[in-house]
C-alpha cells in the first residue's frame, strides 16, 4: 500500500470516527458522557483536518470548486421565504 492510499484510509477512518462521536454526543444521557464524546469529537476533527491538510499539500486531495451561481441557488432554495409587503 502506498502513502496516498494509506492517507486516504486514515482520512476515511477519521471521518467515520467524527460521525460516531458526534452522534454519541448528541444522544448522550448524562453530562459526563456528553463531555467525553464531545472531547473525542473535537480531537477527531483536529486529526481529520491535519490529514486533509497534508493530503492537500501533496496534491492527493483536491476538493471540487463550485461555481458561485450554484452556491447562490442553493442558498436561495433554503432561505426562509421573505414576507411580501
Amino acid at each position: 500500500m502506498d502513502d496516498k492510499n494509506l492517507m486516504q484510509n486514515l482520512l476515511l477512518l477519521e471521518k467515520s470516527g467524527c460521525d460516531l462521536y458526534m452522534h454519541g454526543a448528541v444522544e448522550s444521557g448524562t453530562q459526563n458522557v456528553h463531555l467525553a464524546f464531545n472531547s473525542a469529537f473535537t480531537d477527531s476533527l483536529a486529526m481529520q483536518n491535519e490529514i486533509y491538510s497534508k493530503m492537500t499539500l501533496k496534491g492527493w486531495y483536491s476538493p471540487t470548486q463550485v461555481e458561485q451561481k450554484k452556491i447562490d441557488s442553493v442558498k436561495q432554495q433554503y432561505s426562509p421565504a421573505q414576507p411580501q409587503g
